[in-house]
């Protein structure tokens, strides 16, 4: 478990390092350009022999929708406790995203003209559902939710079946029940590449939303510009913020779901001002594991890559927060000191406050998306909300009055910038009315 304390010299530089640029490795770059670049030239035969490659399944080009028949039918077997989960998740994460719809507005400017803005829905929209070890279900609802809401027409999802073809049938519950009709069985760089350029089987969309591993995310980032994309979300990280009143316990708990998502390049941070707290952590963190499903995996992220934090005075943590801009930071910290620090915090994708707040409320229940910002995004990025499923639209009317008003800045604008025709675009307006 590396070290750093905060008053040390080069500790900024060894911090960025752990934190890395969020530069794709060589080979994810050069898999995913070759992924594309074949689905670009074959369409749905680079599809297929793609997910045969990577996900061991042999489909036809008519197996890659899956027929809405089945996600009905996935959503009628549903045991009545996992439907009852799914519904509160969905009530929350609704309720949660409607306060956020923007709204249109006019008004007049300085010549009198109207002006506003419009908000709209993107037309087509694609999610990315990852699958595999661990079939996200609580990722339908984090962005499906928030694309209705904005009245997305069209909401389209892609998510990778196992071996045989089939979809685990949580997922396609979910996707039924938030009102996903139009769904395919296929993963990794083939789904962002089919999504961005379309293929006879499946329809380019105009923006691609959700989070996926190294693979996932690059394929976005080479495509982005062809497609919109929401931001580029990589594997999972947590900042813990811990100071002599958090339960060692509970740390250790926090930092293993993290380190359970299963793409083994999870990142981990414990900042605290107690020197003896990380030993405590770590060895209630290696009795949890041996009880979890995925314990070996966990305690391999534990063992290399959880960075562990000294600060001299507990206010230091928020630079080190800032500095490294989390996916998800918890502040397991006294209730008097909550405010204070959270507030010197300006850059953690999702902030969880208190020690009765751990992240996996945000991962599936308290109501804003899990889809966030991570390896540092944070900094420009902010998690998935609602506008992202909107475009918005200027809106600008002038008429003879306020033309004229506008005509000597317009035009001094014209000379400085030597572009006569402009100018005169007002002006002929101004010489001859209809």
């Amino acid at each position: 478990m590396p070290l750093l304390r905060s008053w040390e010299t080069g500790f900024e530089a060894r911090l960025r390092a752990f934190v890395g640029t969020g530069a794709p490795e060589p080979a994810v770059r050069d898999a995913a350009a070759a992924v594309i670049a074949d689905v670009r030239r074959r369409g749905d035969a680079a599809v297929l022999a793609a997910t045969a490659k990577f996900d061991g399944a042999r489909l036809t080009a008519a197996k890659l929708r899956i027929p809405e028949a089945e996600l009905a039918a996935a959503a009628k077997a549903l045991p009545a406790d996992r439907r009852r989960a799914l519904a509160a998740a969905i009530a929350s994460v609704r309720d949660f995203h409607r306060r956020t719809l923007p709204k249109g507005w006019t008004a007049r400017n300085r010549h009198g003209a109207l002006v506003g803005e419009r908000h709209l829905p993107i037309r087509r929209c694609g999610l990315y559902i990852p699958g595999g070890q661990v079939p996200l279900v609580s990722t339908v609802v984090m962005t499906a939710v928030p694309a209705d809401v904005a009245g997305v027409p069209e909401v389209v999802a892609c998510t990778p079946p196992g071996p045989g073809g089939a979809v685990h049938p949580d997922l396609l519950a979910a996707l039924h029940l938030c009102g996903v009709r139009e769904a395919y069985r296929v993963g990794g760089i083939q789904a962002i590449a089919a999504m961005a350029l379309g293929t006879a089987s499946v329809p380019a969309v105009d923006k691609v939303f959700g989070p996926g591993n190294a693979y996932v995310t690059e394929a976005k980032r080479q495509l982005f510009g062809e497609v919109g994309v929401d931001l580029l979300p990589g594997p999972s990280e947590v900042m813990v913020i811990a100071d002599r009143t958090a339960d060692p316990a509970w740390v250790a708990a926090d930092l293993c779901a993290q380190a359970e998502h299963g793409s083994g390049k999870e990142k981990l941070y414990l900042v605290t001002d107690r020197a003896e707290l990380p030993a405590e952590v770590l060895a209630e963190a290696a009795r949890q594991c041996a009880s979890l499903a995925h314990g070996a995996k966990v305690r391999r992220i534990l063992d290399d890559r959880l960075l562990t934090v000294l600060v001299r005075r507990l206010g230091d943590a928020a630079g080190v927060a800032n500095l490294v801009a989390p996916e998800h930071l918890e502040l397991m910290v006294a209730p008097a000191r909550v405010a204070g620090l959270a507030g010197a915090i300006t850059t953690a994708g999702a902030m969880l406050l208190g020690h009765e707040t751990p992240t996996v409320l945000g991962d599936f229940v308290a109501g804003p998306s899990h889809t966030l910002p991570t390896g540092g995004g944070g900094r420009f990025f902010s998690g998935l909300r609602v506008t992202d499923f909107l475009r918005r639209t200027s809106v600008v009317r002038y008429d003879a009055r306020s033309l004229r008003k506008a005509a000597p800045t317009v035009a001094a604008f014209a000379a400085m910038e030597r572009l006569d025709a402009h100018g005169r675009s007002l002006a002929i307006r101004l010489g001859k009315r209809r």
